[in-house]
């Protein structure tokens, strides 16, 4: 193409009332109008260079900012830069169109503004906004002696004649003044353009690819750069970006970060943002791996600092949770089957900013048990973290970490730190840590020094602690209870047979009440004559309840009335135990089948002991067994033995 500046024709004469004149300049057959456009265009004068542009300003997507690094990332070089550099370089020579295409976030705004500074240096560059009327930039840039550059990002926005944007003559113009367009445009918009009169001037382009996913070269290529020039965004992408691309891991990823922390709020998505906290903070302990839905479903339910939950339904929080956000990113990531983890992007994000609060021994609690069971993570590696972290929050003066520091010692079986922690807790008022130390103490036989502590966490609603003491404060009251009696004291007698009932030490408890009867304890009564029931002795039963009660025993009246009285109502065995397991009773059921099995009923039985296993009743699977084994059906009784076996039973050798 010529070099040789245009000459000048002749003037146009316009029509219109006030006569209005237009000037036209010609290049070869194209005609250049100077005036009669709507909207003014600055002065080519005022229009920077590219080494004075804002690439953000123009279109390239902002990253994260981290002080003591620039705005922006350096740059690292794509393997398309070579055609783009070609491209540009024939444009510089004679003008022309170059279009970088590519998908959303394939960095195509960043490499054109590259090879720009690059190859136009000096050049003055006029960035247009959308919709903006170029027809007047020819007649503008005529006669000018520096070089220009139109930037057109997402060139769909400056296409078509009618609304001035740019079209095959007006390209010609700018091309005749060695005018360089250097635009971008996305892939589904190119394709929209083509089908359309407007797209006809992408026929004139030199068009350059630039794909969104980066080639193995590339990576290393990152790698190499973001080890050289300490970014910590270059090598958090090199290490954590996947599919998505390399420039949409850095500029979503702040977005994302951002949208997820909002989220907490409770007009936003509080469970959603929850869940994906659940995810994230189980990362921070050390399971990056595969995480089950129902474990995060569990975890997210803790967080007493995020509110509205109740608002937001799990169907919806998940949804939110999955979606891709531009196509691309996700908060939550599927790995296989109903198993997710948190997004590597909020990993390296929380991991990098250090903003979100420390994670919480029921998350911790729920991460040691998760590793423990899961043969994919090891576990001595997150307990480490877990003590770790335990540590830090106890220094700071957190008394439920020393507790979390017991139950960790204790998991790792270090019984003598796990005793010395739980105490620490229990002296700093942590029930549940004097509950630990006291069955502790209590296991290896220290009852009296166990029973402080257990009555600390009993009295806290510990249901364990409070059983165990009752246990321990039972076994003191039989020994003092038998040394009364041994002593002669006839209520040391009564009350030591009393507990000796409840044992179902039948006879040493009827000795015991003997003596106290020879003793003249008539309290004693109600007692005997509940022993005697067992015995099935009716009529002195009777005898006895009716000393107890004409000596105001309003209970061994009540006794007397239910069992010996005109108006008592006699149940049979079986309609009792039906009732009873009609009702739910979890023992029941099985019971019934047994009776009914005992009377030659099997099949009734049957229908009993399946619904005692439904309801998770060892005996009524090995009962089930058994039938099975009567019935010579071999396999079918051990499936049942195992069952039973699974709930806890003691079933029969069957390699005997």
């Amino acid at each position: 193409m010529s070099s040789e500046k245009p000459r000048r024709t002749e003037n146009v004469i316009s029509g219109g009332s006030m006569g209005s004149v237009v000037q036209a300049e010609t290049i070869g057959a194209v005609t250049l109008q100077s005036g009669g456009f709507p909207g003014a265009l600055p002065d080519p004068q005022g229009w920077p260079t590219p080494e004075d542009l804002d690439p953000i300003a123009l279109g390239v997507r902002p990253v994260e900012r981290v002080p003591g690094h620039p705005a922006l990332t350096p740059y690292v070089l794509r393997e398309r830069d070579g055609d783009l550099n070609a491209a540009l370089e024939q444009a510089r020579s004679g003008g022309g169109l170059v279009l970088v295409l590519g998908e959303p976030f394939a960095g195509k705004s960043r490499a054109a503004l590259t090879a720009m500074v690059e190859l136009l240096a000096g050049f003055r560059v006029f960035a247009p906004a959308r919709r903006t009327d170029l027809r007047g930039l020819p007649a503008l840039l005529y006669g000018r002696q520096d070089r220009c550059v139109i930037w057109l990002d997402d060139l769909d926005e400056h296409l078509g004649e009618a609304d001035g944007g740019l079209e095959p003559r007006l390209l010609a113009q700018l091309t005749a003044l060695r005018v360089v367009v250097l635009a971008t445009m996305r892939e589904d918009a190119y394709d929209a353009c083509r089908a359309e009169p407007r797209g006809r001037v992408l026929d004139l382009a030199h068009t350059v690819e630039l794909p969104r996913e980066w080639s193995a070269t590339e990576r290393d290529r990152l790698a190499r750069c973001a080890q050289l020039i300490s970014d910590p965004r270059l090598a958090e992408a090199a290490r954590c970006s996947g599919p998505e691309s390399v420039p949409a891991y850095l500029t979503l990823s702040p977005l994302l970060w951002e949208e997820w922390w909002r989220a907490r709020r409770a007009d936003r998505h509080p469970r959603g943002h929850a869940l994906v906290r659940a995810a994230l903070d189980l990362a921070r302990c050390g399971l990056t791996g595969p995480l089950p839905m129902d474990l995060l479903l569990k975890v997210h339910e803790g967080y007493a600092d995020v509110t509205g939950m109740d608002r937001e339904s799990i169907k919806d929080a998940r949804a939110w949770a999955v979606e891709r956000r531009h196509g691309l990113l996700r908060l939550l990531d599927r790995v296989t089957g109903d198993t997710w983890r948190a997004a590597p992007f909020l990993v390296a994000t929380a991991a990098r900013r250090g903003e979100l609060p420390a994670v919480d021994g029921q998350v911790w609690g729920c991460a040691l048990e998760a590793a423990r069971t899961d043969p994919a993570y090891d576990y001595a590696e997150v307990a480490a973290k877990a003590r770790a972290a335990f540590e830090c929050a106890a220094e700071a003066g957190d008394t439920s970490a020393l507790h979390n520091l017991g139950v960790l010692a204790e998991s790792l079986e270090e019984r003598e730190a796990a005793e010395s922690w739980f105490r620490q807790a229990a002296e700093a008022g942590e029930a549940r840590s004097a509950g630990r130390l006291g069955r502790m103490l209590a296991e290896r036989g220290e009852d009296k020094a166990a029973e402080p502590f257990l009555e600390t966490a009993a009295e806290a609603g510990d249901a364990e602690a409070a059983t165990l003491l009752g246990k321990l404060l039972r076994a003191r009251a039989e020994r003092w209870f038998t040394v009364g009696w041994k002593g002669g004291n006839p209520e040391a007698a009564h009350l030591l047979g009393d507990l000796r009932v409840g044992d179902g030490n039948d006879d040493d408890a009827y000795s015991a009440y003997v003596d106290a009867m020879r003793a003249g304890y008539s309290e004693v009564a109600r007692s005997v004559a509940r022993v005697l029931m067992l015995f099935n002795d009716q009529d002195e039963t009777e005898v006895w309840l009716c000393r107890a009660a004409d000596s105001g025993d309003e209970r061994a009246a009540a006794m007397l009335r239910f069992g010996f009285g005109e108006g008592r109502v006699v149940y049979g065995p079986e309609e009792e135990l039906t009732e009873m397991a009609r009702a739910g009773d979890p023992l029941t059921a099985a019971n019934l089948g047994r009776f009914l099995e005992l009377r030659d009923r099997p099949d009734e039985a049957r229908t009993w002991y399946l619904k005692g296993y439904e309801q998770g009743d060892a005996y009524a699977a090995f009962r089930l067994a058994e039938l099975h084994k009567a019935d010579g059906d071999e396999a079918e009784a051990a499936a049942w033995y195992r069952k039973a076996a699974a709930l806890g039973h003691p079933v029969p050798d069957q390699s005997k």
